[in-house]
């Protein structure tokens, strides 16, 4: 913007000036042509009088002599056609000057040629050469002075917009730096509005919109909170009603315990000033966990399955529980949409940059997957909450969610993160709100 304004300013200004010094400059040229020709027809003057009283030529031309310009700048050209002094004009400008005088440009200079009555019908002329240095007598300085006043009205033109252009782009860039803050997670940052009245409204419209976003977060928070401490009564009246032994049992409670710890991290995050960004996790080592998890249930199901490719570290920019919270969505998925003693297949794949879940099963898959990924347009009674979440996962990191047909037959849900750092902006914990919707089982 600075260097748009000093743009602008240099282009103003110099066209103002050359209006303006263009004309100048002309006219300080024909001023000083004007004084040269003026001397000239002084010089003239002199000898008026000396030919009035005699054309003898010596006489003449001892009167010539004995003027500043002498012999060398006068000359007279007598009525029989005789000329006295040094002449630079032709016989044809000579008698083109008999009745009114002009002025012949000669080589470097200018001729002035005066006539002058001598009785009896006579004419004679005076012939006063100014040569062309006297013609442009201080042109050059004065040329040289207007340029320095349009190049000093240019500088100042300059500065005193880059001046007014540093105000508003420094009004701005407080105002952009505020904004970045806020959509880090600063919910804190305010600005004191300055500069032009158009930025002055945009930064009070800015700390309003700051204000109603920390107090609609704020309400949020408190609901989340309100509403994980409700939950706690049911937990625990499940939890006592809870008996019997054996797996199923212990299944069960397994089950509950992590309910429990989520309702925990609900409440932990919400009652949080801001969302901090997680530090990452091994992928590997969830998907071994949340497969350990839900084997008893494949078990008590019939259903066969594997993990492939989990046996090395595959870190991934994003929170355990927060990938957690998306194997047990795209596997509770597996276990409610397709028939017990189906099988399938969690693959970890490692590439450059990139980490990559396949979760297939040999289900009889989905018709629409496109539809399917969208949240609450998914079908089967689904609101798509799992594959909407672990899209949101996949997309904070650059990454993305793809479907389509797996090799057991059924349906393969490809989770691709980033680790290159290609995240457009900070992470968000994805999974705050969903688990309080019970999108995991």
């Amino acid at each position: 913007m600075r260097r748009s304004l000093a743009l602008v300013a240099v282009a103003v200004t110099a066209m103002v000036a050359l209006a303006f010094l263009i004309p100048l400059a002309v006219a300080v040229k024909e001023i000083a042509e004007s004084r040269a020709l003026a001397d000239a027809e002084r010089q003239a003057a002199t000898i008026v009088p000396a030919l009035v009283v005699t054309d003898d030529a010596v006489a003449l031309e001892r009167a010539l002599a004995s003027t500043p310009a002498g012999t060398s700048r006068l000359a007279v050209h007598l009525p029989d056609g005789r000329t006295v002094g040094r002449s630079r004009v032709t016989a044809a400008d000579v008698a083109g000057a008999a009745e009114r005088a002009r002025t012949v440009p000669v080589g470097k200079g200018y001729v002035l040629l005066r006539p002058v009555a001598l009785g009896d019908g006579r004419w004679a002329v005076i012939e006063v050469y100014a040569p062309e240095a006297d013609a442009r007598k201080g042109v050059s300085t004065s040329w040289a002075v207007l340029t320095g006043v349009a190049v000093t009205l240019v500088v100042g033109s300059v500065v005193v917009a880059d001046r007014l252009g540093a105000r508003v782009v420094r009004a701005a860039r407080r105002l952009g730096q505020a904004a970045a803050a806020l959509g880090a997670g600063d919910l804190t940052v305010r600005i004191t509005p300055d500069g032009p009245p158009e930025l002055v409204a945009a930064g009070r419209a800015f700390n309003a919109m700051a204000d109603q976003v920390a107090g609609l977060l704020a309400a949020e928070r408190e609901l989340a909170a309100d509403l994980s401490h409700r939950l706690r009564t049911p937990l625990t009246a499940l939890r006592l009603n809870l008996g019997g032994t054996g797996p199923e049992a212990e299944q069960r409670r397994l089950a509950i315990d992590r309910l429990e710890r989520a309702v925990d991290e609900i409440i932990e995050a919400a009652r949080r000033p801001s969302r901090t960004v997680p530090a990452g996790c091994d992928a590997a080592l969830v998907l071994r966990e949340r497969l350990a998890f839900w084997s008893a249930l494949a078990e008590d199901q019939a259903r066969p399955w594997q993990l492939v490719g989990a046996d090395e570290p595959s870190p991934v920019p994003v929170a355990a529980a927060d990938l957690g919270a998306v194997v047990d969505a795209l596997l509770g998925n597996v276990f409610r949409h397709t028939p017990q003693g189906t099988a399938f297949r969690v693959t970890l794949h490692r590439g450059s940059g990139m980490v990559g879940i396949l979760v297939a099963d040999a289900g009889p898959g989905i018709p629409d997957p496109e539809k399917a990924l969208r949240r609450g347009n998914s079908g089967a009674g689904s609101t798509g909450l799992g594959l909407d979440i672990a899209r949101r996962l996949a997309e904070s990191t650059g990454g993305g969610v793809r479907i389509e047909p797996s090799a057991l037959g059924g349906t393969g849900v490809n989770l691709w993160l980033h680790t290159d750092g290609r995240a457009a902006g900070p992470r968000r914990r994805l999974l705050r709100r969903t688990r309080a919707h019970g999108s995991r089982p």
